[in-house]
């Protein structure tokens, strides 16, 4: 069984990965996070019975275990510390308007709330809404009206930056 684990994280791992981006700034962080994930993954293993695709289940403890980390690290105060990317200089050939163009919306993306951040991420995915309702476990109908709601909210908070 724990062949058989090791083999579909390997393949699967990207889901891991991407859910750590998005919840995590810090490399650190996002190694923890990956880590808690695996251990959460494996924990929980067993119990998967095959009702739906892995990919799916697999979504669905990584974004809780990411929900539940958030919402912890939420409590505590700012820990965060400087990292190499702040002391970065620009590269002449970079696109400079692209680039903040993705820091302004990652910067939007961490104000929302962990399920929005799970909804957005699958949403980014091309996930369709009846798939991100199966991982997120609320209705098709819901998913619709959340993503509406923070896509104003995402704007808002774009043209707040600006």
């Amino acid at each position: 069984m724990e062949k058989e684990f090791l083999q579909i994280i390997q393949k699967n791992q990207g889901i891991i990965h991407k859910v750590c981006n998005i919840y995590c700034d810090v490399e650190e962080d996002r190694n923890d996070l990956f880590q808690e994930i695996v251990a959460q993954l494996w924990k929980s293993y067993p119990s998967f019975r095959n009702d739906s695709k892995f990919s799916t289940w697999m979504y669905r403890v990584a974004l809780n275990t990411a929900i539940t980390s958030f919402k912890k690290n939420k409590r505590r105060p700012d820990q965060s510390s400087l990292s190499y990317d702040n002391f970065q200089l620009a590269d002449e050939k970079y696109d400079t308007e692209t680039e903040e163009n993705i820091k302004q919306l990652h910067k939007a993306v961490g104000q929302l709330t962990g399920v929005e951040k799970s909804i957005v991420l699958l949403y980014l995915e091309n996930k369709k809404y009846e798939e991100i309702a199966e991982i997120t476990g609320i209705t098709q109908n819901y998913v619709r009206v959340k993503m509406n709601r923070i896509k104003k909210k995402l704007k808002k908070f774009m043209v707040t930056e600006e």
